[in-house]
């Protein structure tokens, strides 16, 4: 009997190694659901497209990419929409 434990837990061991995410998959996940998106979108709607990411995870890339200028806020607090800019869109008298 306890061989058999023994064995179940090392392959169960084995399966959670396999699922383990890679470094930088979540960011990925959330770049992709960003460039998919055609109109203006909030973060609770990013969340339900990236289903195992944090909502703080969610706001650290979107703050990374607002640094890239390949997206901009457009308002503040929870009702707050996000933005995709696209190469040489003038938004608030710049060139982004």
């Amino acid at each position: 009997m306890c061989t058999v434990l023994k064995e179940a837990y090392r392959e169960f061991e084995r399966r959670v190694g396999e699922t383990a995410a890679r470094r930088g998959e979540k960011s990925e996940t959330i770049i992709a659901a960003v460039e998919r998106t055609t109109a203006p979108f909030t973060i609770a709607e990013l969340q339900r497209e990236c289903p195992g990411v944090s909502v703080d995870m969610l706001r650290h890339v979107l703050n990374a990419l607002k640094a890239e200028r390949r997206v901009e806020c457009l308002g503040r607090g929870r009702s707050a929409r996000w933005r995709r800019l696209r190469k040489n869109q003038v938004t608030g008298g710049s060139i982004r």
